[in-house]
């Protein structure tokens, strides 16, 4: 018997909502996007710290199945992020405010000059290929999508690092970034100041196509000090 045609109109994949971009130029497999998913929530607030959340409760949330958020969540176990409780899940590790200066600090040491430096060496093609990333956090701030936000903002900033060519370097302000908590990101969606912020990643790609390093020096400097002077406090 000859096998039916094919469908005119076949019915198109459902996307994953954790098939997430490689971010700064590193291949992941799914179990690390399904790690750089809840990364994400602990960064925006979203999981709380203190809370003991589990593995399928975690995965009906975010729409995979259990086992590959129970693999990533033991991951991020082993970076401290959160801590495995016998039986019932994981708590969320709380992160002091010392901590937190600590990660901002270091942060400041090598992304500034790093990407000041990158005014005179980067390519404008390449520059230009992280404009999509830099309108989806501005699309996220405007919709209030939180994870979205430290998600894209997460590919635009190690995207940019990766021009400069050092690998180590990446996974180092990877580390730091997925120590970091910005507790404020709710309250400064709500009063209207997110979007400012976000729309300094655009700014900065300006003045980077546009090889001003002094510019460039000033809007890292000023974007950086949000994670500290504002996004970090729930008072901010």
């Amino acid at each position: 018997m000859a096998a039916p045609p094919p469908s005119s109109s076949p019915t198109p994949a459902v996307p994953s909502p954790l098939s997430l971009p490689v971010l700064g130029g590193r291949r992941s497999s799914y179990r690390e996007r399904v790690a750089d998913a809840l990364r994400a929530a602990l960064i925006a607030g979203e999981l709380l710290p203190g809370e003991v959340y589990s593995a399928p409760a975690l995965a009906a949330r975010f729409g995979v199945s259990a086992t590959p958020v129970r693999e990533a969540m033991l991951d991020l176990a082993k970076e401290g992020l959160v801590d495995a409780v016998p039986n019932k899940g994981f708590r969320v590790t709380e992160v002091s405010d010392r901590q937190l200066d600590e990660y901002t600090h270091v942060r400041a040491l090598i992304e500034v000059p790093t990407v000041a430096g990158l005014a005179t060496t980067a390519d404008p093609v390449s520059l230009e290929a992280l404009r999509p990333a830099a309108r989806e956090i501005v699309a996220a701030a405007v919709a209030g999508d939180l994870i979205a936000y430290v998600e894209a903002d997460t590919r635009f900033h190690l995207g940019l690092l990766a021009l400069a060519g050092n690998a180590h370097l990446v996974e180092v302000v990877r580390d730091l970034r997925g120590r970091a908590r910005l507790y404020g990101l709710t309250a400064l969606s709500a009063s209207g100041r997110l979007l400012a912020s976000a729309e300094e990643h655009l700014e900065l790609l300006d003045a980077l196509l546009a090889r001003d390093e002094q510019a460039v020096r000033e809007v890292m400097t000023r974007h950086l000090g949000h994670v500290r002077g504002l996004w970090a406090s729930a008072h901010g």
